[in-house]
């Protein structure tokens, strides 16, 4: 019965499983082959010869290296950014004496994910003209940072909460100042947590494409999901040159999933089990 049972699961998985990979190997086959025809008439088959060439004229004629990198650039630095702001700000909350306060600092990160994101469009619109940094990088790392902050304080602070307060107070008696036992004893020990809020952060400012939209209006400036919008009207005819613009979109984020998927998962166990 119980053979059973798991192949019933193994066999369901393994359906849902072809059901997700379905889109992507499509994309993944139509981006090297040769012609639209080949694409209608065999859409899921394999190439008759790869045409590696698709890549190339994507990554030179449509700008995708440029759209690419800066996405890259404007995703890496704010979720870095943010894990940083967020991660002091939960080490302050979480081990602060003065409770009042430290619950009051907790209650506005709250505030800050009840407001949708798309209803402060005109005031950070408004805040980036004022700063004079609109058609700049700079006009997108600050509202990414700034939008990820409170989702991150609240899983670090859970997770630093959970922390048993005799390490804190060890290496309070090996005097360590507060700033060394944030850096040396809480950064490694939510490790797992902090590799897992800069996934999420990193793909939310990786296909963030409203404030991109708006904000940025120089073409050498901008980021791949509006990049690729252009694209797509640019190369409406050519189904595989757009395919090999889809892989590199999607490139990055399963490279950073296959090099941190044990410190992913690791992250989101050890929040489930110490709740």
């Amino acid at each position: 019965m119980q053979t059973a049972k798991r192949t019933i699961l193994h066999v369901f998985l393994m359906g849902y499983l072809l059901v997700i990979l379905y889109p992507f190997l499509f994309v993944l086959f139509s981006s090297v082959k040769t012609s639209n025809q080949e694409i209608a008439a065999r859409p899921f088959g394999l190439p008759e010869s790869l045409q590696w060439t698709n890549y190339a004229n994507a990554w030179v004629n449509a700008k995708i290296s440029t759209y690419f990198l800066n996405s890259l650039y404007i995703g890496l630095l704010s979720a870095c950014l943010s894990i940083l702001l967020a991660a002091m700000l939960a080490f302050a909350i979480s081990r602060m004496r003065y409770r009042r306060l430290s619950m009051l600092l907790f209650q506005l990160v709250l505030l800050g994910m009840l407001i949708p994101n798309n209803a402060l469009l005109l005031p950070i619109y408004g805040m980036m003209r004022e700063l004079h940094i609109l058609d700049t990088h700079l006009a997108l790392i600050v509202p990414y940072t700034a939008n990820a902050i409170p989702f991150s304080v609240i899983i670090l602070t859970a997770f630093m909460r959970a922390l048993p307060g005799e390490i804190e107070e060890a290496a309070v008696m090996d005097g360590l100042s507060p700033l060394g036992l944030f850096a040396k004893i809480m950064v490694p020990l939510t490790l797992p947590a902090l590799v897992t809020i800069f996934i999420i952060n990193f793909l939310g400012n990786w296909n963030e494409f409203l404030l991109a939209n708006y904000f940025l209006s120089d073409d050498a400036l901008m980021t791949l999901p509006v990049g690729m919008v252009g694209f797509r009207d640019a190369y409406n005819t050519n189904y595989a040159q757009m395919s090999a613009g889809i892989v590199f979109s999607v490139l990055p984020v399963l490279i950073l999933y296959a090099i941190l998927q044990e410190k992913i998962i690791e992250g989101v166990t050890a929040g489930s089990v110490k709740g």
